[in-house]
């Protein structure tokens, strides 16, 4: 019986689209057959009913001047011909007036002249009669026709406006206030976890207590602790804050809302805050859930600059509207916001305050430990070498992040495919780094003796100096092989340093000058390529006079604003004294270094030269090639000691 109810119950959907097809359907038929009784009947020439006339056979004809048709009908006697045998068949849907004939003409004034004179001349009883044909219907109808489009125009747009549905390109301009978040679905969506985030260990723990905090509230709301609003992963690019934010999605069983700072800029004014509006409702109706808003920096940036024109700005009226969902009145402490950028300094201070980003989450580049745990984590898709050592990939890849190391895995397996390798070694890891930090190597690039002779005596003086001197970065490999936009290079393991000290700075820009000055030593001229080389120690020597107060004759000042808030645009931070003193004094450290190059290249002239022969012939050399000119490096480091194998 139950079974049957539910039968019962099943009506049948009638959709609105078969009414409205029906009701046409009705007013076409109406105005088919209902007004035109006598679209059936024979139509002939104006001869044929000219001679019919003649011949006594027409009883009756009604000309309808408005169309200029005429509408014949015959006598009985004439209906009882042979000839006339098709006009006895009655039309479809007769009304008991029905034309025998219909026929056309042309002037009216003629074909009345014509019809009038063959009856008197042949004394006729046929009548003649005139009529204008007329469809109330279809004139009525016709007259409604625009108001109805316009209704039904206006109809389905209130009814895709109200359904929220819009799907498609056409119903996109009826859904531009709603919110472009994705909500992540831990059934269907990949799964990121903690696990397959490396390094960051004081990052994952703020963000799995918020997740701990979603999961288990009574925890701390116990001791009378409040959830945090928000939490602001900082950091470089390719860190891994994206990363995180995936690891708590896959982590949260919350409704997890997803985004980019840019979605919620459009053109139109207003749909910025709108959206925003639209994604904390959501969010609260599904609370406790999590909303991840990437590149934040998009909406979020310092209210009241470049605004000069004092017009309506679509991004601040956004951020207002963010600010006042954070923490404004009516909002829902259920709600937590996480988002990152890599531009912190430009974020208005309103965004940054307590009860909105409570936690600034800082992701930085990570160590020579954290390293090592991000490689483990990108080899494991990879078929390499048992003997492959972790330590020392993550030795070799200093200042690399975390995308930068996802990067040399898959570079270094594609060069190990390329070559035909059945598993991925050491120097497929090496050569990838060089791929991403050096370039394409570009063995056919045409090359003069002499220019290669040059770059080979530049490198060289990179080498032997950078050798000579205690905190110069230890050297792996110089190789003359044109690389990316470089004719030559010097590869160098650099120490990891938290604080610099002016000697170490000094001792590195001495080195970057070797080059130069192996030129004016062995050829007494100097060429265009230093431009790398003195683009570095520039930046190196303005650092230290501008930024960091090393300069005796500038002192302890600087002039260097981390908030990135004061506008420098128009005036400097420094009078035109202090301009000219800062000049002159980053001149003075890069010339001094130049000539202590000089003096080190000089005391070694005939190490040099050798050096720079071995490089001509092999190319590419090692530190142990140097250890054989030079011997044993006088401030080697055993923690740096490089493993490098040609």
């Amino acid at each position: 019986m139950a079974k049957e109810n539910k039968n019962l119950n099943k009506k049948p959907k009638v959709s609105p689209y078969w009414i409205y097809g029906i009701i046409i359907a009705v007013f076409l038929g109406l105005q088919l057959f209902g007004g035109s009784a006598f679209q059936n009947s024979k139509e002939i020439k104006t001869s044929e009913f000219i001679k019919y006339l003649e011949d006594g056979d027409v009883k009756e004809v009604v000309i309808i001047s408005n169309t200029k048709t005429a509408r014949v009908f015959l006598t009985e006697d004439a209906l009882k011909k042979t000839v006339h045998e098709k006009a006895r068949s009655k039309g479809f849907m007769p009304t008991g007036n029905v034309p025998n004939y219909t026929l056309k003409f042309g002037d009216l004034g003629n074909f009345e002249d014509r019809i009038d004179n063959i009856i008197t001349k042949n004394n006729l009883p046929t009548s003649r009669n005139a009529d204008i044909e007329s469809n109330a219907f279809g004139d009525f109808l016709i007259s409604l026709l625009p108001f109805i489009l316009i209704i039904g125009v206006w109809i389905f747009i209130m009814r895709r406006m109200s359904s929220g549905g819009g799907g498609g390109a056409g119903g996109q301009i009826f859904n531009i206030g709603k919110s472009k978040a994705k909500l992540f679905d831990e059934k269907t969506d990949t799964k990121t976890s903690f696990k397959d985030v490396a390094g960051l260990e004081g990052a994952k723990e703020e963000v799995q207590e918020i997740v701990d905090f979603l999961k288990f509230p009574e925890k701390y709301t116990s001791l009378g602790g409040k959830i945090p609003k928000g939490a602001l992963l900082v950091g470089p690019p390719g860190t891994g804050k994206t990363l995180l934010a995936k690891a708590v999605a896959g982590e949260a069983k919350v409704p997890f809302f997803s985004l980019s700072g840019s979605d919620f800029v459009e053109m139109f004014v207003g749909v910025g805050a709108s959206r925003v509006r639209d994604l904390f409702k959501q969010a609260k109706e599904k609370s406790p859930s999590i909303i991840f808003i990437d590149e934040i920096d998009a909406i979020g940036r310092a209210r009241g600059k470049n605004n000069f024109s004092g017009s309506n700005d679509e991004r601040e009226n956004t951020l207002n509207q963010l600010l006042t969902e954070m923490d404004g009145f009516g909002t829902n402490t259920n709600v937590i916001v996480l988002a990152a950028t890599n531009r912190a300094d430009v974020l208005d201070s309103a965004l940054m305050r307590a009860g909105r980003f409570d936690r600034q989450i800082y992701v930085d580049l990570p160590d020579v430990r954290e390293r090592k745990e991000i490689f483990e984590v990108h080899l494991r898709p990879l078929k390499k070498e048992e003997t492959l050592d972790i330590d020392f990939l993550a030795k070799q890849t200093p200042g690399f992040s975390g995308a930068d190391i996802a990067n040399v895995c898959n570079e270094s397996a594609l060069i190990a495919a390329r070559k035909g390798k059945k598993a991925v070694n050491k120097q497929d890891f090496l050569d990838a780094v060089d791929r991403i930090v050096g370039g394409l190597e570009k063995k056919n690039k045409i090359i003069t003796p002499e220019e290669k002779k040059a770059i080979a005596i530049h490198e060289a003086g990179h080498a032997t100096v950078s050798w000579m001197l205690e905190h110069a970065a230890p050297l792996v490999k110089v190789t003359i092989v044109p690389r990316g936009q470089s004719l030559g290079a010097a590869w160098y393991l650099p120490e990891e340093r938290l604080i610099v000290r002016p000697e170490q700075m000094l001792d590195e820009m001495c080195a970057t000058m070797g080059g130069r000055a192996a030129e004016k030593v062995i050829f007494d001229k100097i060429s265009t390529g230093a431009l790398s080389d003195l683009e570095k120690v520039t930046k190196q020597a303005r650092g230290m006079v501008t930024v960091y107060g090393l300069s005796d004759k500038i002192g302890n000042l600087t002039y260097y604003d981390s908030s990135g808030q004061q506008n420098n645009g128009f005036t400097k931070p420094y009078s035109e004294e202090t301009a000219v003193l800062i000049d002159k004094e980053i001149s003075s450290i890069i010339e001094e270094q130049y000539q202590r190059a000089i003096k080190i290249l000089e005391e070694n002239k005939d190490k040099l030269t050798e050096l720079a022969d071995v490089l001509l012939e092999k190319e590419v050399i090692f530190k142990d090639n140097l250890e054989k000119i030079f011997g044993k490096r006088p401030f080697e480091k055993a923690e740096f000691l490089s493993e490098e194998e040609e």
